[in-house]
């Protein structure tokens, strides 16, 4: 939950605030500031359970200030939404769907337009790095590279969770503030409201609309519904080439830029394989990306079910790398086997063997959920990415000098003769069970996985500049959702930067999907003002 203070020192007797944080809970944006939780007074454990970190806000509102002046203690502060769902922001309707949430309501009569949640931020490696884009910093235009100036004007319709719409047009983008998850119908009556609301603001139609290549989700089917309407052309930008643009585009590469190698790890999308991609090595400029590497695919038992179930993902992984009955034999006293047990094993099994309902996935994002379900940590989430989370905040306190000292081992090699590489965790799921088997505790697990992972990413990104000769000439770019685990992406990027290389990454538009409306919109414009 989020927490309302009344001031910095009211924050303060709860976490711990660097210069850099103060100004942004100060900032006229005053977003939602992730800190760390080492202050010397505690907040009830139910309020952020298990983490190391707790998220602030200052009065932004002289409501909130209102609040605030008799309070001897923060506040729990919500979006006024059941889970999955959008904010209410009728009266009638919060009295109809929150009355056996809330006790009370404070009403007003100015009608609230437009829902805006607050805008979430963590300072990470000296840079503030958006995490939900929103109130504050929405409605501003973020400027666009240069080239872009006489681009067409292009409408990009986002992704399928974290969702945004973004017109650029005229050297500039407006990415709207983050619409939820589009799984949910009252999330998809919100998207077509403020798609409408902003078409009106902005006053002038697009000439090309972009979308996902994914053509199921809700997103893509309102792109396609528009540009059958309206005789307009959509332009399919493939999901991780997407975020890889946005992190371009945000770093103001010009329109003509040479490539980039990407780094695109998040939870999955769609390849034009017709996979699941996730833990993708791209070589992507404005027009197009080519995948060079990847982490091995697994299948995922159940589908969409395997994300909400992390043991899924993690018998998927064991059972790929090893005889599932010799591991079962070999780590008696690894608890995940005992767990794994009550579970239904041998269905899964089938659905691996038949390839039914069991599609193939490359995700670094179920990689980690495999991870925390082995250890101990979440077999079961009740929310994305929690299973990942776990596992970061199992780090503690351990201190990452030397991370090759640490780091469990990938192997990388080439798989299928067709030149593109694959980092195989075999070796690192070898090396863990083996702890595991001797008890060294959660904390050193999860320190050797992170810094195994980050090693594996910089050994593959040095393999691949030596194969092609460097056509980036050491620029990296770091996207996707699970570059918000602050752990991997300092010790990538400082790995990286240690090497010589220049690492391009995000800060005022979001590496998770909340970035993708961003990314579609610069690869449409610059496929149409090539063509």
């Amino acid at each position: 939950f989020a927490l309302l203070g009344r001031d910095l020192d009211m924050v303060r007797r709860y976490c711990a605030v660097s210069p850099a944080e103060a100004e942004l809970l100060k900032s006229p944006e005053a977003p939602i500031v992730i800190l760390a939780a080492h202050g010397p007074e505690n907040v009830a454990p139910s309020v952020a359970p298990g983490q190391r970190t707790l998220g602030f806000m200052l009065p932004s509102t002289p409501l909130y200030h209102l609040l605030m002046e008799r309070a001897d203690g923060p506040l729990v502060m919500t979006s006024g939404n059941r889970s999955d769902e959008p904010q209410v922001i009728r009266d009638d309707e919060a009295r109809e769907r929150l009355s056996d949430v809330a006790d009370w309501f404070l009403t007003h009569n100015r009608d609230i337009i437009n829902q805006v949640d607050d805008s979430v931020v963590r300072s990470i490696a000296g840079r503030p790095r958006l995490t939900r884009r929103a109130r504050g910093y929405v409605p501003a235009a973020l400027p666009l590279p240069p080239g872009f100036e006489d681009a067409p004007s292009v409408l990009a319709f986002g992704g399928e969770l974290k969702s945004t719409i973004c017109l650029a047009r005229t050297g500039k983008a407006v990415v709207s503030q983050h619409l939820g998850d589009l799984e949910e119908a009252a999330t998809v009556l919100a998207y077509r409201d403020t798609l409408n609301l902003y078409l009106g603001m902005l006053g002038e139609g697009p000439d090309v609309l972009a979308a996902d290549l994914h053509p199921d989700m809700a997103s893509s089917k309102f792109a396609e519904d528009i540009a059958d309407s309206n005789g307009l052309v959509l332009t399919r930008v493939q999901h991780h080439h997407a975020h890889a643009a946005a992190c371009m585009a945000e770093n103001l590469l010009p329109l003509d830029t040479s490539p980039v190698l990407a780094v695109v790890f998040d939870g999955l999308g769609l390849g034009p394989d017709g996979t699941l991609w996730g833990g993708e090595f791209l070589s992507a400029n404005y027009i197009t990306a080519h995948r060079l590497a990847t982490l091995s695919p697994v299948p995922m038992p159940g589908g969409e079910k395997a994300i909400r179930e992390p043991w899924r993902m993690a018998y998927a992984h064991l059972s790929t790398a090893f005889d599932w009955k010799d591991l079962n034999k070999r780590f008696p006293s690894v608890d995940f086997f005992q767990r794994l047990s009550t579970r239904p094993v041998a269905q899964l099994a089938g659905m691996v063997a038949s390839g039914v309902n069991a599609p193939a996935t490359s995700a670094a994002g179920r990689l980690f959920d495999a991870v925390s379900s082995v250890v101990g940590l979440r077999d079961e989430v009740s929310y994305e990415g929690q299973a990942a989370i776990d596992l970061e905040t199992a780090i503690g306190r351990n201190d990452i000098a030397e991370p090759s000292e640490h780091a469990y081992r990938f192997s990388i090699r080439e798989k299928g003769g067709n030149g593109l590489l694959t980092l195989d965790p075999h070796p690192m799921w070898e090396a863990l069970l083996q702890d595991l088997e001797q008890s060294i505790d959660i904390s050193e697990v999860s320190t050797r996985f992170h810094c195994g992972l980050a090693v594996a990413v910089v050994e593959t990104i040095n393999t691949l500049r030596k194969l092609h000769d460097d056509p980036w000439k050491g620029k990296v770019s770091l996207s996707g959702g699970v570059f918000q685990n602050v752990a991997l992406f300092e010790l990538v990027s400082d790995l990286l930067k240690d090497q010589g290389m220049e690492v391009l990454s995000h800060s005022f538009v979001p590496c998770n999907d909340g970035g993708l409306s961003l990314g579609q919109a610069v690869v449409a414009a610059a496929r149409s003002a090539r063509n």
